[in-house]
């Protein structure tokens, strides 16, 4: 054991020099004194790396010198050892709730002295190489979230650039383009044409809304406030709204009977989350597929799933499908899933709600989503209530 500062205090001369000349032997420094007052002074000078301590001592006894010690902040973790004549479990019970690491009797045996004090001391240096060691580790991880709370900003004001200011220029480079179009005469060939454009319309539209919306949910997250929200109404908008696209993929989408269900939601943004997540379904659904939908409740959540039947997931996407910007590899043969994944997960997070998937045997995929049920008086909302698109966030 390395060389050791100890403090010893007791009002009996003789033990000190006895205990002095012990530890001294082994190589330790060592620091005698007949009064607790002196040792606390020493102490707070000069902090030793162990103390032995009498409890019987004139003017101040060992428990309120224990208890001064540990109130102290640069000394609270120095370990005390009490050595005292005193042998009933009582006062045993009072020195450790003073704070001290041990006891030891009176008449104390040297060995049991020496190997006591060794092992206090090795417990103590092993707890201050642990403490620098997490001390070091909490920096690392502060330099760390820092570069990555950069990061994340970094992102969300790439994304604020992209919606705001590619939108006008491209604003005009659409509306030009669609006036080409006007002046076009109608072929086959031509018409194909103007497929395309606006499909590929739709799309740079639909990446921009879904990055600004990003950017929003990044810096304003505490700003959106779940309500309870008719689950018939969001799945409705959703499927009325990725219609389009799944007729152009030859895909159909099934829908949900009534349930006058309720989630905690935000409906505009939950609509949303549902015609992304659609969307990807019909992705990877082989055409005149059907891309099915199933509501199934668990306690206090709704769970509802999206199954496609086709094409899966390669495995080595399956861990990033959530992620923005993971996914620009096109792992459909319809191209990359652009932003609609990320965009439906940011979302129904933003309202204690959650999206997985998975792959389906033999082909396929299935989209599991788990929300929040809103409890809904009965006198409010019937069982005849209607869906109508004004008073889906109440009833």
């Amino acid at each position: 054991m390395a060389q050791s500062d100890i403090m010893i205090v007791d009002d009996n001369p003789a033990n000190l020099k006895l205990l002095e000349d012990m530890l001294s032997q082994q190589g330790h420094e060592v620091r005698s004194f007949p009064l607790g007052r002196l040792a606390l002074a020493a102490a707070m000078n000069n902090p030793p790396d162990l103390i032995l301590l009498d409890i019987n001592m004139p003017e101040m006894d060992g428990y309120t010198v224990c208890q001064r010690l540990k109130s102290t902040e640069r000394l609270a973790d120095i370990p005390i050892v009490f050595l005292s004549a005193l042998n009933d479990t009582q006062d045993k019970v009072k020195a450790f709730r003073s704070g001290a690491v041990d006891y030891i009797s009176k008449p104390f045996q040297l060995e049991e002295v020496h190997s006591r004090v060794e092992t206090h001391l090795e417990l103590h240096a092993l707890k201050q190489a642990l403490e620098k060691t997490v001390a070091l580790r909490t920096r690392e991880l502060a330099e760390a979230n820092r570069r990555l709370t950069i990061l994340d900003q970094s992102k969300s004001d790439f994304l604020g650039l992209i919606s705001h200011e590619f939108r006008t220029p491209l604003n005009g480079l659409l509306g030009v383009g669609e006036l080409i179009f006007e002046e076009v005469p109608s072929t086959a060939q031509n018409d194909a044409l103007r497929g395309v454009f606006a499909q590929s319309r739709r799309r740079i539209l639909s990446i921009l809304d879904d990055a600004q919306l990003l950017a929003q949910i990044d810096v304003k997250a505490d700003h959106f406030k779940a309500v309870p929200v008719s689950l018939d109404a969001a799945v409705t908008y959703g499927i009325e709204s990725a219609s389009d696209f799944a007729k152009s993929r030859g895909v159909a989408i099934s829908s949900l009977p009534p349930e006058h269900v309720f989630v905690l939601s935000d409906l505009g943004l939950l609509t949303r989350a549902l015609h992304a997540l659609l969307e990807t379904a019909v992705k990877f659904s082989e055409k005149n597929e059907i891309v099915r939908l199933a509501s199934v409740p668990a306690q206090d959540f709704r769970q509802v799933t999206i199954e496609s039947r086709g094409r899966s997931i390669p495995s080595a996407s399956l861990p990033k499908f959530f992620d923005i910007f993971s996914i620009g590899e096109a792992i459909t043969p319809g191209g990359d899933l652009g932003l609609g994944p990320p965009v439906a997960q940011r979302i129904l997070s933003l309202f204690g709600a959650s999206v997985t998937v998975a792959n389906q045997e033999p082909s396929g995929i299935l989209l599991t989503i788990t929300m929040r049920e809103a409890k809904i008086p009965p006198d409010l909302c019937g069982q005849n209530a209607t869906v109508k698109r004004e008073s889906d966030s109440v009833c």
